[in-house]
């Protein structure tokens, strides 16, 4: 497998635009008879669909939520980066790339960082256009707060819900495209499969939700903004809809799927409550701006928090890394939580939580302020809990929250697959080990607005339009396939639901590929998910048919790639013999605890492409370069 990276030769700092100066164009009159497909309608793909579209080229885009505006993106809660320095705190695009690499724990490609650095600041520039109604200061400015990782105040927001205030700015944008007629939205319609013809990605392959109707869509290319894949674990923070049918089966259609194990663990959750759940709640990592975060030093205590003194708190984060405090970077809070937890020290009915305490800002900054910045989440917290984080500390506890791994994709975001570009979550490229809090929003943005829309223009060029259409074998040829997996799988007719499966492989999961793993505990994964791959097609049982709706099938044709990408996530990790960001192997740690890195062996990507049912992929290395920013190991201590 041959990795062109593309990666421009200039000085970081001139890259993009060296990139941009050398692309090839497609003229405006030519762009009308260009057609792209864009597969999600979160803030990535609904910002990609209107950008392109309001350039001239024509769009379809598929999403299977009854509307783009009910994207997952829109339960982003804390805010979304850039170093626009409007606090004078010495933030700059030096800064937030150097807060990125470091924080992504040196696993990332240098000259995308710095790139999504770069575009930090037009990002909010485009949102403040479209009316997203940012927090401001009293004298109109608009407000900064700060997230794990990082010493300056960067973040954006709007209260709790700024993914939301960001999805209706690019959703309308997007509508504008819809009624100009330059984007044909397709609402409850599921990617099952993508069409390769000669070498290049030429369309896919669509479930109609609510009819069942099988149909084939033709283009030039084709993006796929479909998020990540932490519902694997089946408990997490994530809508239950989200899924890796669509990058996993472009993996197995010739793209590469790149460090899958990459799997970030959140700190800020809402511990499970017992076996029913089905899913866990966020709450934004902004709450650690002013909430102070403990457990009782005696694993004895069952005093109400309000009757333990403060010599009997034990407030680790601060203790342990007294430079940045609560405010550490996510595997680094999530591993402390879960290591004190099994200590014997964590509170709530389970034992697997730790208290966020806002006692202490209310005191100093006054009820209406803290009301102000936090009081939605309150809210919500307390509408799922019963308790109210007025009167006692909220719990909280890790959970899988997003996947840094994704299919593999060059600069201009081109997959190994030629006319499949992957962008947002989808894709590998920007957070290395370990994603930042409030960074996600910004690379969605940034791939959607500026660097997808001109740099899929230098493929088009290449390559004349309106050559291929749904007529083609291909086509039918993949609809077949799309047919006989789905009979497949109704014709199982066993007794056990997707569901059940699939907590299961949550579990393995969680045991074994979770905050922590090991080698042993990853073997024993590995001889567990093909047991239930086999469980899974001989037990499964899905009522009524295929040619209506019928959501146990969705969820079983998701359940069936979970359990292919699981046992490449694990494989990954077993491979990966060092501890780096979240991928924290406990062979490899300091004498202290902290992730202790390999950059002799691992300062890479590790690339898998897929060799078929049954074979065991052999991966590719792309070797990861540090010239802006030289290897240390991190230090959130001193």
């Amino acid at each position: 497998m041959n990795l062109e990276a593309k990666i421009p030769e200039a000085p970081i700092e001139q890259m993009w635009e060296t990139h941009l100066d050398h692309l090839r164009l497609v003229g405006p009159r030519n762009r009308p008879h260009y057609r792209v497909i864009v597969v999600g309608s979160g803030l990535a793909g609904a910002s990609a669909a209107a950008s392109m579209a309001s350039m001239g080229y024509q769009v379809d885009c598929f999403c299977f939520q009854d509307s783009p505006r009910r994207a997952h993106s829109i339960a982003a809660q804390g805010g979304i980066n850039a170093a626009k320095d409007y606090r004078n705190d010495g933030d700059s695009v030096y800064r937030l790339f150097y807060d990125t690499q470091k924080g992504g724990d040196y696993r990332s490609r240098e000259a995308n960082v710095w790139r999504l650095a770069q575009l930090s600041t037009q990002i909010i520039d485009q949102a403040v256009a479209q009316g997203v109604p940012f927090a401001r200061e009293y004298g109109g400015m608009l407000a900064n707060r700060s997230f794990g990782g990082v010493l300056v105040e960067r973040t954006f927001y709007c209260r709790g819900e700024t993914g939301q205030q960001l999805l209706l700015g690019a959703c309308s944008a997007l509508a504008q495209q819809i009624a100009a007629g330059r984007v044909r939205m397709y609402p409850r319609t599921e990617f099952l499969d993508l069409v390769v013809i000669d070498g290049r990605a030429r369309g896919i392959v669509v479930r109609d939700l609510v009819t069942g109707q099988i149909s084939s869509h033709a283009a030039e290319a084709v993006v796929l903004a479909t998020g990540g894949y932490s519902n694997i674990y089946y408990l997490s923070t994530n809508a239950k809809g989200c899924n890796v049918t669509a990058t996993w089966r472009a993996h197995k259609r010739g793209a590469a799927f790149a460090n899958p194990c990459f799997n970030q663990i959140h700190p800020t959750c809402i511990p499970a409550s017992g076996e029913h759940q089905s899913k866990l709640t966020l709450m934004s990592e902004s709450l650690r701006n002013d909430g102070r975060i403990w457990v009782p030093r005696n694993s004895e205590d069952t005093r109400a928090p309000s009757e333990i003194s403060e010599k009997d708190r034990y407030y680790y984060l601060e203790e342990r890394y007294p430079r940045f405090g609560n405010l550490v970077p996510r595997d680094v809070a999530s591993r402390n939580a879960k290591n004190v937890c099994d200590d014997g020290l964590g509170v709530g009915p389970t034992g697997h939580g730790v208290y966020l305490d806002f006692r202490d800002a209310i005191a100093d900054h006054g009820r209406d302020l803290i009301d102000d910045r936090y009081g939605n989440l309150f809210e919500m917290y307390e509408r799922i809990t019963g308790e109210s984080p007025w009167k006692t500390p909220m719990r909280i506890y890790p959970a899988p929250h997003y996947t840094m791994g994704g299919l593999w994709v060059d600069y201009d975001l081109m997959t190994t697959l030629p006319g499949l570009f992957a962008i947002g979550e989808a894709n590998f490229s920007d957070h290395g080990a370990n994603r930042l809090g409030a960074s996600s929003m910004m690379q969605c943005l940034a791939d959607g607005y500026f660097i997808i829309p001109v740099t899929i223009g230098d493929y088009l060029s290449r390559h004349p339009y309106g050559e291929i259409d749904t007529n083609h074998s291909a086509f039918s040829d993949v609809e077949r396939d799309v047919r006989d997996r789905i009979d497949g799988l109704i014709s199982i007719r066993g007794s056990r639901s997707a569901a059940s499966i699939h907590r299961e492989l949550g579990q393995v999961m969680r045991d074994h590929c979770g905050i922590a793993r090991n080698a042993t505990g990853l073997q024993a994964a590995l001889g567990e998910i093909p047991k239930l791959r086999e469980r899974f097609r001989t037990e499964l049982c899905i009522p009524g048919s295929g040619s209506d709706l019928n959501q146990s099938l969705e969820e079983a044709g998701r359940v069936e790639d979970f359990l292919d990408c699981a046992e490449l996530m694990c494989r990954d990790a077993l491979l990966r013999n060092e501890s780096c960001g979240c991928h924290f192997r406990e062979e490899h740690a300091t004498e202290k605890g902290e992730a202790l890195r390999d950059d002799v062996n691992f300062a890479h990507v590790t690339v898998w492409e897929h060799a078929g049912e049954g074979v065991v992929p052999e991966p590719t290395k792309e070797p990861l370069s540090f010239d802006a920013l030289p290897l240390a190991q991190r230090n959130y201590k001193t």
